[in-house]
């Protein structure tokens, strides 16, 4: 059987693009470093800013609004704080922001605390987003459920009582829109498209191929929703890999290779500098690195094995990165590789009854689901192991024996952290 051609064919041109690609990200960061200085050189800053998120908290016997907001203006996503009760904030208000002169760098980069007035709120407008969200809204009783449809559809931040249930079922990757997501719908896009297009491909072009035609329908769809949504990070890393993806299998070329994802990745940066320090967006690249290095030893096996493979594997693999960040574990969390190969299926069903406007019919269900009991420990993996661990990560697409061996570490580890919960 022939192979498919490689994305680069000698190792000097995939190195002088990864250059040629660091070069220019250092050039994007330069002229975000400008923007950077004169932004904290001002004293204050009128803006237009959207409310991403809005939640209350009460400190030493103090109410204050704890705000997420987004300047379009500036490009820049931050934190902030009001005393202005949540539900008496409009989605879009004016500020006047006091930008902090000690501000690092790295901080206006990720997602920073900037001191804030809100100088007027401006009318409810009714969008399409908000129109379909509303459509949903209808459909539940239940409010903690409500926001779990609006955040797999619309990448809707959960509200805070049901992070805490999704935390302790570790399946906060099922809800944040991601790759997941989009080949779950792209598969069923391609599907629905088919069934209409195949009968006038046959009858009028059958010359044309309909994996193409299709398939840049499909992307093309998915673009409107990728930027309908918000463009979360996860989300627009997965499109541009889909973009890619179609493009080399539209040349025949080879697809799951790890030079594919580097340059990806460095692409992304290019176009989008700040997500160099957005958590989601590596948690995003870590699971496609462990699905590629899964497939690159597995790829011969039968596809529902490798479906299962897949699922369990990449909750295995997975695990020592995600403790380095998020300490808390759960014995429901031995459920996630269970729940993801269900969401499968749960995913575009949901979206069909909510069509139908009978989106509550599983609501019962979720309200059991996100209630279960659970003993819940706090285990934070040390830095220095996290170092080790992806150093072995990397080795291992040279190696079919150090992947073994990784294997064998991240089972251990999950045996021994869930020993500990239980």
């Amino acid at each position: 059987m022939l192979e498919r051609p490689k994305l680069f064919v000698e190792v000097r041109e995939f190195w002088f693009t990864i250059a040629f690609l660091l070069l220019l990200l250092g050039i994007r960061l330069f002229f975000l470093y400008g923007e950077y200085r004169e932004f904290k050189a001002k004293p204050l800053f009128y803006t237009k800013v959207e409310v991403v998120q809005a939640y209350e908290r009460w400190r030493d016997d103090e109410y204050h609004t704890i705000l997420k907001l987004y300047s379009p203006v500036l490009d820049l996503n931050f934190f902030s704080r009001t005393k202005i009760h949540a539900k008496d904030l409009t989605p879009t208000i004016r500020v006047k922001l006091f930008p902090n002169s000690n501000m690092k760098f790295l901080d206006y980069l990720s997602t920073p605390f900037i001191s804030s007035k809100v100088n007027d709120m401006y009318d409810k407008k009714e969008t399409s987003k908000s129109t379909f969200s509303h459509f949903i809204e209808k459909q539940h009783s239940n409010k903690a459920i409500s926001s779990f449809y609006k955040a797999i559809y619309f990448a809707i931040p959960l509200n805070r009582s049901l992070r805490e249930s999704v935390s302790t079922l570790g399946i906060s990757h099922l809800i944040a829109l991601s790759g997941f997501h989009l080949s779950i719908l792209s598969t069923l896009l391609f599907f629905l498209i088919r069934l209409v297009y195949r009968p006038l491909q046959q009858r009028f072009f059958p010359y044309r191929f309909d994996l193409y035609d299709i398939g840049f329908i499909v992307l093309l769809i998915l673009g409107v929703y990728v930027w309908f949504v918000g463009s979360p990070a996860s989300l627009l890393r997965s499109y541009v890999m889909l973009v890619a993806g179609w493009i080399l299998l539209v040349l025949g070329m080879e697809l799951v290779s790890f030079s594919f994802l580097v340059t990806v990745v460095l692409v992304l940066l290019v176009i989008f500098p700040k997500l160099l320090l957005s958590l989601a967006f590596w948690f995003s690249i870590a699971g496609v690195f462990y699905i590629f290095l899964l497939l690159h030893y597995f790829s011969h096996i039968n596809k529902y094995l490798m479906t299962l493979l897949i699922s369990f594997g990449l909750f295995v693999l997975m695990l020592p990165i995600v403790h380095a960040f998020f300490p808390l574990t759960s014995s429901l969390q031995l459920y996630s590789p269970l729940l993801s190969l269900i969401f499968t299926l749960f995913y575009p069903i949901s979206i069909f009854f909510h069509l139908l406007g009978v989106g509550g019919i599983f609501d019962s269900y979720l309200q059991e689901l996100f209630s279960l009991p659970s003993h819940i420990v706090a285990f934070k993996l040390e830095n220095s192991y996290l170092f080790g661990y992806l150093t072995l990560s990397f080795l291992a697409i040279y190696s079919r024996w150090l992947f073994y061996l990784l294997s064998f570490i991240a089972l251990l580890f999950a045996l021994w952290l869930f020993i500990l919960v239980l």
